[in-house]
């Protein structure tokens, strides 16, 4: 399950790792006391003797400070969100991830939601109403999956801790000072625990039939030993990526040279004694493991599997659609793309079939960055102008425009063989970190000119780095709602934004609209394969040979895309629901108001209130069109 701790470790790790997520959190905790106050006196505002205007304002100020109360309740226990946020309160510790620790976070919330429920909404504003409804859905939804709390796979290949300690380190650990560099090392020291702590969940759901396939033990294997490999664990020439990130941190101070030696001996003694054997310890529990996995892919293969499906479908799409209806609303949105790209077919003069096409799409050089150096700085440069470009028309589009930057950068090498094609992590609340698309060129044939263009709207502006960095900067709203995650919402938005850019002018090449037809086509795909592999009982070749049938992708996109969806069930169908849901209710509104329809307006309001369920969404359009008319 995922509590709002628990949570946050996952989160992060989604940040860091490729999938897209938002973070982020205050200051310590005032006295718990406040908290209970809030919940005795909200029933009695009503009686107050300065009349109804001050009442509602009391029950205003009342539920501002519940949601601050239990939004820094949640930071001040998360040190991993408090890094990603800028706070160094716990900069030396990482999260408790024991079941003690869970079951603490849902009783905490479990008594937050009966507090929620004794708040006067009639004397509150439509805003407030809102956030207190979103608030309420947020924790039910936890609630709900709790009771499939050892189901989720704590390690698997796409993402886990073995990656998440070197990428956490390397990307949000900054050392602008001594102390920070103290705090690095007791971190290094610190994961010896936090592994211990990540071996008994395995043994928890060894106990109870749960594990992932046998061929991603193989990559978690290979991905924990690259951490571990380089100076100072083995002979080499090659620094090991922890060891080199903190080297080029400390030189950046311009300490002493007794200092810097210092640093770098307490840095070798943490890595020999602390991280070495903390990595090979978890190395052998997944050795033993991997022997102990069932044969299939799918979760239909552990106890409760069906019923832990629906729950993540739920969780992730934000609705109650079966396996049965995701499945065919993606074999039909397959069927309605693949007649679009036949047009692009006729457009382009291809002579042929829809599958040869796609083969001259895979396989034609024009079509491909040089698999060199000089070909990924080539790429990152091209992507960068196309976010330069369709920045300089976002005022016709939006009025909500986010003020943080945003760069291009290419995803470490120590992680890109096991990361997602691309990715977005937002920036830091304080400004100290730009936001960051991220693009894997581990394989350049992965990474086709024709799709650049709607990858960079989807996983830059106007796609994510809009929509997470205007959340984080939205004024007039409580904290906890700008860091809230409703997949369906977010990655909806970055779908809907690659087909924004085609109403906006762009894609004039018809070879880069077939492309933003081919990401459309994936994710259509993937409504079809997760159920697939999950409900149907799909083997994991099965899925891959349906990508690769049915799309352009290279077969390297279709392994690791099918590994993805195999590690994370659920999780790639939120996509095409929510893009369709933010088209059904554009078609809405500008059906509704005619001429009066205002596709800024629109944006505006989509946006304005941060992340919210697709049912949520539709109120608020519908709320919106009204104000309109």
């Amino acid at each position: 399950m995922q509590t709002k701790r628990s949570r946050a470790l996952a989160l992060a790790i989604a940040a860091a790792l490729g999938t897209s997520v938002l973070l982020g959190g205050c200051s310590d905790a005032p006295s718990t006391n406040a908290t209970t106050n809030t919940a005795t006196n909200s029933t009695s505002s009503a009686d107050t003797t300065t009349g109804a205007a001050n009442a509602a304002a009391t029950e205003s100020e009342r539920l501002a400070a519940f949601f601050q109360q239990s939004f820094d309740e949640d930071v001040a226990n998360s040190p991993i969100w408090q890094s990603y946020l800028g706070i160094k309160d716990d900069y030396d510790k990482w999260d408790d991830m024991s079941d003690a620790s869970t079951q603490i976070e849902i009783d905490t919330i479990t008594a937050r939601l009966a507090q929620a429920k004794l708040f006067d909404t009639t004397q509150l504003s439509s805003q407030e109403q809102l956030s207190l409804e979103i608030f309420q859905q947020d924790i039910e939804r936890q609630l709900a999956n709790d009771t499939f709390r050892h189901h989720t796979y704590v390690m698997h290949q796409f993402r886990a801790a073995h990656t998440f300690v070197p990428s956490f380190l390397i990307n949000i650990h900054r050392i602008s000072e001594l102390s920070d560099a103290d705090a690095y090392i007791q971190r290094l020291h610190g994961v010896q625990s936090m592994f211990d702590q990540v071996i008994q969940q395995l043994r928890i759901r060894e106990k109870l039939g749960v594990y992932p396939p046998k061929w991603a033990y193989d990559q978690m294997i290979q991905a924990s030993n690259n951490v571990i490999s380089g100076t100072p664990f083995t002979e080499s020439a090659t620094d090991s990526t922890i060891y080199a990130d903190f080297v080029q941190k400390i030189t950046a101070l311009e300490l002493t040279e007794a200092e810097t030696a210092s640093y770098l001996s307490k840095l070798n003694t943490a890595l020999i004694q602390s991280v070495q054997p903390a990595y090979k310890k978890l190395i052998a529990e997944l050795m033993k493991q991997r022997l102990l996995s069932p044969e299939g892919d799918g979760v239909w293969r552990l106890p409760q599997g069906d019923e832990w499906y629906q729950n993540r479908l739920e969780w992730f799409t934000t609705t109650t659609l079966n396996a049965e209806e995701v499945h065919q609303i993606g074999v039909e949105n397959v069927d309605r793309i693949h007649a679009a790209m036949r047009a692009i077919m006729q457009q382009v003069s291809f002579t042929g079939t829809l599958p040869e096409f796609f083969k001259f799409m895979r396989t034609d050089p024009q079509f491909y960055y040089p698999d060199t150096d000089q070909g990924r700085l080539d790429y990152m440069a091209d992507a960068t102008a196309y976010i330069d470009k369709m920045e300089a028309a976002i005022p016709e589009y939006f009025g909500l425009t986010p003020e943080a930057r945003m760069v291009v950068k290419r995803v470490e090498a120590f992680r890109e063989k096991s990361a997602g094609k691309a990715f977005y992590q937002s920036p830091a609340i304080d400004g100290s970190r730009p936001g960051i698309y991220y693009a894997n060129l581990y394989d350049m044939s992965a990474m086709p000119t024709y799709q650049m263009e709607a990858l960079a709207y989807h996983e830059g502006i106007p796609g994510h780095h809009m929509q997470r960095a205007i959340t984080q900067e939205l004024k007039g709203i409580p904290d906890f709602q700008k860091y809230a995650s409703f997949t369906a919402y977010t990655e909806g938005w970055g779908l809907y934004t690659e087909e924004l850019g085609k109403d906006m002018g762009f894609y004039q090449d018809p070879y880069s609209d077939f492309g933003r037809l081919a990401m459309e086509l994936w994710r259509a795909c993937r409504l079809v394969v997760d159920t697939g592999l999950h409900a149907k009982r799909w083997s994991r070749e099965e899925a891959i040979e349906y990508l690769v049938e049915n799309t352009p992708n290279a077969r390297y996109d279709a392994v690791k895309a099918i590994e993805r969806y195999i590690a994370m069930p659920g999780q790639a169908t939120a996509y095409m629901i929510g893009k369709l849901k933010i088209m059904e209710l554009r078609d809405k509104s500008r059906a509704a108001l005619g001429d009066k329809f205002d596709i800024r307006g629109f944006h505006d309001e989509v946006l304005k209130d941060g992340p919210v369920p697709l049912s949520l969404l539709e109120n608020k359009i519908d709320a919106w069109i009204a104000q309109q008319q």
